[in-house]
């Protein structure tokens, strides 16, 4: 080891370069053939998707898991990420399968295996932190495929650095990749969140991947949210929901009839809201409460809802309706732990902020859909059809709409009421 350079004399000017031998130079193939063509004359075949048997998994990926595919699951700590990728796999049990967990020993991942009572015929499981380790059992076992738990833990010999540092996550995730497209195997990389909710690592291991999955929920609450935030072989606008129970995740097929309270009726500060998530419709519950402020400054608080938007709505509500809430508190929540971030629920928060500031208890068989705008006008949403039939499956007897949607109402036995204005909404609300 040198400090001073023996040829031009300098201190310090020595730098470590990482020289790669024949085989590794070998390993790191190209990710397709590097060749300019043109675009006309590349055969674009639809991509081989392996079902998951989860039918909320799948739709969150698009339709399955794509072969040669690197996926991203991040979450809370304990929110059920280790859960869910095992759960995966055991559901998996015709085809061969491997679990390398930098986390926790074989002798524990055996005690969640038994606790979630699968089929782990085809399971291989491995506590590894070595990257070449853990591709050397995949080269061995040949499984179709791969969950890595975690990224963060897991180091390779190629970075003298930490594992968990930015370059090891970084490398090892290239090295992932690379190894994925070339051998046309799928991995699943759990990731951790840090303290601001974004996951662990440098921004750079998100735009590495091909798909990143956000798990989240209330650990005191038993549902969990399955998003895509970036998504290269589907949409990034769909939904799946769980149910944690003893013996791990259970699919939500039908989260409307679940995230409704059956004792609403009566009680002020509740309005129904007909929300989409990607192509899925489904009511939920919107929770205001209203009061006077007790410590001379109000306060917004919102949960599972945007507290920017809500600020703007209760703007709309002092301008345009006349409600002087400037010295009220504002709590809203959204029932179930959910995170909505579908406009058309804007009627039913305005709606639910009303009921609770007069005291005055909504229909209980009224649902609501609409995006307010700053003039008070209510906007046309997408999936109409959708949602007015979601209403009308669970006995809603009236659902109100944006005047300026173009259905044909007839087809419904539910009562459709085209509304133009907040005003003429509250007016309809405050008859019934």
């Amino acid at each position: 080891m040198l400090g001073r350079c023996p040829v031009c004399g300098e201190w310090g000017t020595y730098e470590e370069e990482i020289v790669e031998t024949q085989k590794s130079k070998a390993e790191r193939r190209s990710l397709g053939d590097s060749r300019a063509q043109r675009l006309q004359d590349v055969v674009a075949n639809e991509e081989m998707r392996i079902d998951m048997h989860n039918g909320e998994l799948n739709r969150v990926l698009g339709g399955g898991l794509v072969s040669g595919s690197l996926v991203l699951l991040g979450g809370e700590p304990g929110i059920g990420k280790s859960t869910l990728a095992l759960q995966v796999l055991m559901q998996l049990g015709e085809r061969k399968t491997f679990y390398a967990s930098g986390e926790e020993s074989v002798r524990q991942l055996k005690l969640r295996a038994e606790r979630l009572a699968g089929n782990a015929e085809n399971l291989y499981i491995s506590s590894e932190t070595s990257l070449e380790r853990i591709l050397d059992q995949v080269k061995e076992l040949e499984p179709e495929v791969v969950v890595i738990d975690s990224i963060q833990t897991i180091g390779t010999e190629a970075v003298d650095a930490t594992i968990g540092s930015i370059s090891q996550v970084r490398e090892c995730a290239a090295r992932i990749l690379e190894f994925a497209k070339s051998r046309n195997i799928p991995f699943i990389i759990i990731g951790h969140i840090n303290k601001e909710g974004s996951l662990a690592g440098p921004k750079v291991l998100e735009h590495i991947v091909d798909t990143v999955l956000q798990f989240e929920g209330d650990q005191h609450n038993m549902y969990r949210i399955l998003r895509a935030q970036k998504n290269r072989f589907g949409s990034t606008s769909e939904l799946g929901i769980y149910e944690m129970r003893g013996d791990g995740l259970r699919e939500v097929t039908n989260p409307s009839e679940l995230l409704l309270s059956t004792a609403r009726e009566g009680l002020s500060g509740i309005a129904i809201a007909a929300a989409v998530e990607g192509v899925r419709p489904f009511l939920i519950e919107v929770q205001a409460l209203v009061s006077s402020a007790a410590y001379g400054t109000p306060q917004r608080s919102s949960t599972g809802f945007e507290g920017r938007r809500l600020n703007m709505l209760l703007a709309v509500l002092e301008k345009r309706v006349g409600f002087k809430l400037l010295q009220k508190d504002v709590f809203l929540n959204i029932a179930g732990g959910l995170h909505v971030q579908d406009p058309a629920i804007d009627l039913a928060v305005i709606a639910a902020v009303l009921s609770s500031n007069m005291d005055i208890a909504l229909d209980a068989g009224t649902c609501l859909c609409g995006e307010v705008g700053l003039a008070g006008e209510i906007r046309p949403v997408n999936r109409i059809e959708q949602r007015i039939a979601e209403a009308q499956k669970l006995g809603f007897r009236r659902i109100l709409i944006p005047a300026d949607q173009k259905i044909d109402t007839t087809r419904y036995t539910i009562e459709v009421v085209p509304v133009r204005k907040v005003t003429d909404a509250f007016r309809l609300l405050i008859k019934s």
